[in-house]
């Protein structure tokens, strides 16, 4: 059933993306979501309004991203400056960038939906309600995925303090005596 709408989405999802691999994962995903959706509510009224909906909105997660991405990279291009202004080392510049970076792997990995509410939160400023209303979805719900990106980041922030806390060189030792050395 839903083979006949592939050419169909992967053309409405070319027009979004911006590049045909964006397209062809975006509809990749699509069915895998609706497939999903099938599974567990069992039968899909109006397959093509669904498919093209879930499509619609994984393209907009997509432009957000990308967005987010854009607007991250613009800012760490002038980091150097930034860094040689402030007065900071040049290896503490370029370990905030790391941990930027790393960040955004945590918020990259998260489930679509749980990602969707947190970013619309964290970097659009919504409210809750505003962003249940634009989600579809109860305040409960949005306060869930909400809360359990939180704990992600944070864990995410105590990995990557771990890790720069095994990297860092140990504190030299004290070799001096309190006594004086014999002559």
């Amino acid at each position: 059933m839903f083979e006949h709408y592939y050419r169909e989405l992967l053309n409405f999802c070319s027009r979004f993306a911006r590049n045909p691999e964006g397209a062809a994962d975006a509809v990749q995903e699509t069915y895998a979501r609706v497939l999903a959706a099938q599974k567990e509510g069992g039968r899909i009224s109006e397959p093509r309004a669904l498919l093209y909906r879930t499509a619609r909105n994984l393209m907009i997660d997509q432009q957000r991203r990308a967005a987010v991405r854009e607007r991250y990279h613009d800012e760490t291009d002038n980091a150097p400056d930034v860094a040689a202004h402030c007065g900071c080392e040049p290896e503490t510049a370029a370990m905030s960038r790391q941990a930027v970076d790393a960040m955004l792997a945590v918020i990259e990995a998260m489930p679509p939906r749980r990602r969707q509410a947190f970013v619309m939160h964290r970097f659009e400023d919504l409210s809750h309600a505003e962003i249940a209303a634009r989600m579809g979805i109860s305040r409960k719900m949005v306060e869930e995925h909400i809360k359990t990106a939180m704990l992600a980041c944070r864990r995410g922030r105590a990995e990557w303090d771990s890790r720069l806390a095994a990297r860092a060189p140990a504190a030299p030792r004290n070799t001096e005596s309190s006594e004086p050395s014999p002559p």
